[in-house]
C-alpha cells in the first residue's frame, strides 16, 4: 500500500531577531509591577476577552493543526485539534475566570482524608454540566502528606498586603500539542503571578497567529510576549539577565542542556558536584514511558473490545507524539483472558489508518526500536513519512530494558507480562514494575472491572496510593487528566535535577491548590456514550466543537448537541 498523500503543512516561522527578543523581555519586565496589582475582577475580564478571541480563532487553529499533522481539514478525521488543543485551552480560561471570581479561592467538590491521613480534594466535576458531560468521571488532587488543602497563596497574601515581587518567567513551548504553550503561560501568569515571555517550539510555531489572537488581551497589555526560534533564541533567553525562572515542556535532554550545559564531560562533572550552570529555578514536564496496567478479571467479549479501544486511543492520539501516550501494556501472564485481550488490542490498532510522522526524529526512533526488537509486529503500512502502529510482544520486565527506559515518541507499544496470578498479586507487582522499572513518573493508567474492584478494593486503593506518578487514571487514557485542566499536570514530586526523569512542578491546577502531590482520575469500567477520543469516533468533530462552545458559554442549551454527537460512535 502506498504512503498516504498528506496535505502541505503550514510554512515555518522565521526566528525572532535577538534585538527584538530583548525588546520583548523589556516590555514584559516593564509590565510586571502592573500585573501584580491587577485585581481579580480585572483579571477575569481579561480572561473573558481571551475566551471570545479564542472562539473566533478556533476554526483557523484547527485547520493549521490538521494541515501540519496530515489530517483532513474538515469532516471525519479532523476532530483532534478541537478535542486536544482548543477544548483544554478554552476550559483553562473558563476555570480561571471562576477562580478569579472567587478571589483566588474557587469552591471545589470537598476534601476527604485518606487512610494515611493525607488529604484529597475533588476537582471534577466542577459543576452540574461537567457531571453530565464527563460520564461519571471524578478527579481528585492528592495533597502532599502533612500539608493542608489551602488554595491561592498568591491571592491570600495579596489580601493581607503581601503581594509577590514582580517577576519575569520564560515558557519554552512544546512542539506537539498546541494547547500546552498557552496553558503553561496562563499557569505562570495566574497561579505564579508572573509575566511571561513565550518562546514557541519550531515544530508548531505555525500556530503563532492564533495564539497571538487568543492571548491578545494579555500581549497588548505587555503581560505576555511571544517570540520564535530554535536553540539559539532559547539559549539567549535562558541566560537573559531579566529572566528569573524557566518552565520547559520537552525532553530530559532539553532540561539538562539548560541546567547543566551541553558538553558531556562538563555535564558529568557538574552533576557530580551539584554545580548548576544555570542557577534559575526550572520547572518542567519531560515525558514518560507510560504504563497501562490491566488488572486480571472476568471480562465479556464487549469489555475486551472496549478497553482494546481505550489502549488504542492512548497509543494513536496525535500519532503517538504525546508524552502521555501509552507505551507499555502490562498484563498478568496467568490471566486466562490475556491472549484474547492482546489480540483485541492488536486488531484495534490495525484498524486505525497510518498517520504522518510529523514530529522530527520519529522515523529514526522507530528504526532504533526495530533494531532492538526483531519480533516486532508491524500492524499498519510503512512508507515515506509514516511510522506504522507496532506491537512489541513479550518484552522482559527488567530494569534497563530498551523499551522501558527509552520513550519511543512514535506508534510503538511494548507488551509486558508479569508473573502474578490474581488481582492482588498483580497490583503489587505492577506497582513495583511501574515505579521502579519504567522510566519517568508523569502518568499511568489502571484498568479494572467493577467486580474485581469491589472484591479487592483495599488492594486497589493501596496500589493507587503507592504509585509514584503525577497523574493516575482509572479505566481511561491518562491524557484525559491533562484535558480536564482542573487537575494538576506534572511529574510526581521529588525528581532531583541530576536525574530529572519526567520533570518538576505542575501546571493547570485551576483550583490553585498550594501543595499538590498527584491527581487521580476515575471513570466507570465502561463509559457510555463511548468516549469521543476513541479512534474513529464518528461524532468526534461535532462533539469537539460543541464542547468548546459549552466551555465558552456555560449553557444547558448547548449540552444536548454534544450528547447526540457523542452517541454517534
Amino acid at each position: 500500500m502506498p504512503s498516504p498523500l498528506f496535505p502541505e503543512p503550514p510554512p515555518p516561522v522565521p526566528p525572532t531577531p535577538l534585538p527584538e527578543v530583548d525588546a520583548a523581555v523589556a516590555r514584559v519586565k516593564a509590565a510586571a509591577p502592573r500585573w501584580v496589582q491587577v485585581s481579580c475582577r480585572e483579571r477575569a475580564a481579561l480572561l473573558q476577552r481571551s475566551m471570545d478571541a479564542l472562539l473566533a480563532a478556533a476554526p483557523q487553529w484547527a485547520e493549521l493543526t490538521n494541515l501540519n499533522r496530515g489530517l483532513p481539514t474538515e469532516g471525519e478525521g479532523s476532530a483532534e485539534p478541537w478535542l486536544t488543543e482548543l477544548l483544554p485551552t478554552m476550559r483553562n480560561l473558563r476555570l480561571l475566570v471562576d477562580a478569579m471570581a472567587a478571589e483566588g479561592q474557587p469552591r471545589h467538590g470537598g476534601v476527604r482524608m485518606l487512610p494515611s491521613g493525607q488529604l484529597a480534594v475533588q476537582v471534577l466535576p466542577t459543576d452540574t454540566i461537567d457531571r453530565v458531560l464527563f460520564g461519571g468521571m471524578t478527579a481528585e488532587i492528592w495533597i502532599e502528606p502533612g500539608k493542608p488543602a489551602t488554595q491561592g497563596e498568591v491571592y491570600r497574601n495579596k489580601a493581607t498586603g503581601r503581594p509577590r515581587e514582580p517577576k519575569v518567567a520564560l515558557v519554552l513551548g512544546a512542539g506537539n500539542v498546541g494547547s500546552i504553550t498557552p496553558t503553561d503561560a496562563l499557569y505562570k501568569l495566574f497561579v505564579d503571578d508572573e509575566v511571561v515571555v513565550v518562546k514557541t517550539n519550531p515544530v508548531n510555531a505555525y500556530l503563532a497567529p492564533v495564539w497571538e489572537a487568543a492571548l491578545r488581551p494579555f500581549t497588548e497589555a505587555g503581560y505576555i510576549a511571544i517570540v520564535h526560534g530554535g536553540a539559539e533564541v532559547g539559549a539567549h533567553l535562558c541566560n537573559h539577565r531579566d529572566i528569573e525562572n524557566i518552565h520547559v515542556t520537552g525532553s530530559d535532554r532539553t532540561h539538562d542542556a539548560i541546567v547543566w550545559g551541553t558538553d558531556a564531560e562538563e555535564v558529568a562533572r557538574r552533576k557530580a558536584a551539584g554545580d548548576r550552570k544555570n542557577p534559575r529555578p526550572v520547572s518542567s514536564e519531560l515525558g514518560c514511558v507510560t504504563p497501562v496496567m490491566v488488572v486480571p478479571g472476568r471480562w465479556s467479549d464487549a469489555d475486551l473490545r472496549f478497553h482494546a479501544k481505550t489502549v488504542t486511543g492512548a497509543v494513536t492520539n496525535n500519532a503517538s507524539f504525546n508524552c502521555v501516550a501509552a507505551k507499555v501494556l502490562v498484563v498478568s501472564r496467568q490471566w486466562p483472558q490475556k491472549d484474547a485481550f492482546i489480540a483485541a488490542v492488536r486488531a484495534s490498532l490495525a484498524e486505525v489508518p497510518s498517520r504522518k510522522a510529523y514530529y522530527p526524529g520519529a522515523e529514526a526512533r522507530y528504526d532504533a526500536f526495530m533494531h532492538q526488537y526483531r519480533d516486532a509486529e508491524v500492524l499498519s503500512p510503512r512508507g515515506p513519512g509514516v511510522v506504522p502502529w507496532t506491537l512489541l510482544p513479550s518484552v522482559p520486565a527488567r530494569k534497563g530494558e530498551y523499551a522501558l527506559c527509552n520513550e519511543a515518541f512514535c506508534g510503538v507499544l511494548a507488551v509486558v507480562e508479569l508473573d502474578a496470578a490474581g488481582p492482588e498479586a498483580f497490583l503489587s507487582a505492577a506497582v513495583t514494575f511501574a515505579n521502579d522499572v519504567c522510566w519517568g513518573n508523569l502518568s499511568c493508567s489502571l484498568i479494572v472491572d467493577d467486580a474485581t474492584e469491589k472484591a479487592h478494593k483495599g488492594a486497589l486503593e493501596k496500589a493507587i496510593a503507592d504509585l509514584r506518578f503525577g497523574g493516575i487514571a482509572i479505566n481511561l487514557f491518562s491524557g484525559i487528566i491533562f484535558g480536564v485542566i482542573s487537575a494538576t499536570w506534572g511529574a510526581f514530586p521529588g525528581n532531583p535535577d541530576e536525574d530529572i526523569q519526567s520533570g518538576k512542578g505542575v501546571v493547570h491546577n485551576t483550583y490553585l491548590l498550594d501543595h499538590p502531590q498527584k491527581s487521580v482520575l476515575r471513570a466507570p469500567f465502561r463509559i457510555f456514550p463511548p468516549p469521543v477520543w476513541f479512534a474513529g469516533h464518528r461524532g468526534a468533530l461535532k462533539a469537539g466543537k460543541g464542547l468548546v462552545a459549552v466551555e465558552h458559554t456555560r449553557s444547558w442549551l448547548k449540552v444536548p448537541h454534544v450528547a447526540v454527537s457523542a452517541v454517534r460512535a
